[in-house]
C-alpha cells in the first residue's frame, strides 16, 4: 500500500510540473479537492499543432460550398457530354460528316467545361448537403440548357439564333413540349432525334441518371436526388440506397420505352419514328418528327397506342416499382394520387 501510495505521489509530483497543469492545481488545492490522477493523465493528451491543423483544415473543406458546387457541376457536365454519342452515331448513319461536326464540337464544348470545373477541386471529399443539392441542381439544369443549345446553332439545318436555340432545348428537357421548328420533315435525322432524346432525358431527369452513375466516382447522390425529384414520395426510399432506386426508375422508364417502341413499330411506324416518338410519349413531351405529329401516319392503332402509353406515363414510376416488388397491380390502383387521378373512386 505504502509503494503504491509513493508511486502515486511521484506521478502526481511529475505531472503537476507539466506546462499548464499549475492553474488547475492550484484551484484545487484552494477547494480543498485532492488532485485527480485521471485528470492528470488526461491533460498530457494534448492535441499536437500537426493534428490541429488537419482538423482545422477538414473543417475547411467541409464548410467549402462553392467548391462543392462546383465538382459536383464539373462531374455532372462530364457525364453529360457522353450524351452527344447517340447523335453522333445517327448523324453518322443517316445523314454524312457536316451533320456529326456540331455534335461533337458540342461533346467537347462539354466535356471541357466539365474538366475545367471539376480539376481544381478533384481532391475535395465533402460530402452534399440539402442546400447544395439545390444548388447544383439549378445550375446544371442553367448550363444544361445553354450547352445542349450549341447543336441547333451550329447545325446548317435548322441553324438557329442563342434565344431559339436555348428555348428548343429547354423546351426539351422540361419537356414542355413548345417548338419554334417548323419543317420537320425537311431536317437532318439527327436533329430529329436530339429533339426526341432531350424528351427522354427530361422525362425521369438526367440528374436521377447522375445519382445512379455518381457513386462509382465516391460521391453521393440523396440531395441531389431530393432537390431534382417532385412529388411527396422523394423523401421515401425505395431501395436501402439511393443509388438503387435511382437505377430501378431507369430501369422502369428504359423497359417503358422500349415496348412503346416496339408497339410504334409493329402499328406501322419506322424503326426511327418509332423509337423517336416513344422518347417523347413517355416523357410526355411531345417533340415529333413531322409537322402533322401523330397525324401524319393516319393510323388510328398509333394513335391508341400513343394514347395508352400516355396514360402509362403519367402515373408515377415509384409506383410501378413497388407493385413489381408486391407482384400486383393494387398497389398502383389503391394509390391516392392514382385515383385522383383517373378521378373515379375504387373500392
Amino acid at each position: 500500500m505504502n509503494n503504491q501510495a509513493d508511486r502515486n505521489g511521484t506521478m502526481l509530483g511529475l505531472s503537476s510540473h507539466q506546462p499548464g497543469n499549475e492553474s488547475r492545481f492550484d484551484s484545487e488545492r484552494e477547494t480543498g479537492q485532492p488532485p485527480s490522477v485521471e485528470g492528470a493523465l488526461l491533460d498530457e493528451k494534448e492535441v499536437t499543432p500537426a493534428k490541429a491543423g488537419w482538423k482545422t483544415q477538414q473543417t475547411l473543406q467541409r464548410r467549402a460550398p462553392f467548391k462543392t458546387a462546383l465538382y459536383m457541376v464539373g462531374l455532372l457536365m462530364v457525364l453529360f457530354s457522353a450524351t452527344m454519342l447517340p447523335p453522333i452515331a445517327v448523324a453518322w448513319w443517316y445523314d454524312g460528316y457536316d451533320v456529326v461536326t456540331p455534335f461533337a464540337e458540342t461533346l467537347g464544348a462539354t466535356l471541357g467545361f466539365g474538366l475545367l470545373c471539376w480539376l481544381p477541386v478533384c481532391r475535395l471529399k465533402a460530402d452534399l448537403r440539402n442546400r447544395d443539392g439545390f444548388v447544383v441542381v439549378v445550375a446544371f439544369w442553367v448550363l444544361l440548357s445553354l450547352l445542349g443549345a450549341i447543336p441547333f446553332m451550329l447545325a446548317e439545318q435548322p441553324h438557329m439564333r442563342l434565344v431559339d436555340a436555348v428555348f428548343e432545348t429547354a423546351s426539351g428537357l422540361t419537356t414542355t413540349g413548345a417548338t419554334i421548328l417548323s419543317g420537320l420533315d425537311e431536317l437532318p435525322k439527327a436533329i430529329l432525334y436530339y429533339r426526341a432524346q432531350l424528351n427522354l432525358l427530361g422525362g425521369m431527369g438526367v440528374v436521377v441518371l447522375a445519382v445512379a452513375l455518381l457513386p462509382m466516382l465516391g460521391v453521393g447522390g440523396m440531395q441531389l436526388y431530393k432537390a431534382e425529384t417532385p412529388g411527396p414520395m422523394k423523401d421515401e426510399k425505395l431501395t436501402p440506397r439511393i443509388t438503387e432506386t435511382a437505377k430501378n426508375l431507369w430501369v422502369i422508364y428504359f423497359g417503358l420505352n422500349v415496348a412503346c417502341a416496339l408497339s410504334f413499330w409493329a402499328a406501322g411506324m419506322s424503326l426511327f419514328d418509332a423509337v423517336c416518338h416513344s422518347f417523347s410519349t413517355l416523357a410526355l413531351g411531345g417533340f415529333s418528327t413531322h409537322d402533322d405529329s401523330i397525324g401524319y401516319f393516319h393510323s388510328l392503332n398509333i394513335e391508341l397506342i400513343s394514347g395508352i402509353f400516355t396514360l402509362i406515363a403519367a402515373v408515377n414510376f415509384a409506383l410501378y416499382f413497388m407493385a413489381l416488388r408486391a407482384g400486383s397491380l393494387r398497389v398502383v390502383f389503391q394509390d391516392a394520387e392514382f385515383r385522383f387521378f383517373l378521378a373515379e373512386k375504387w373500392p
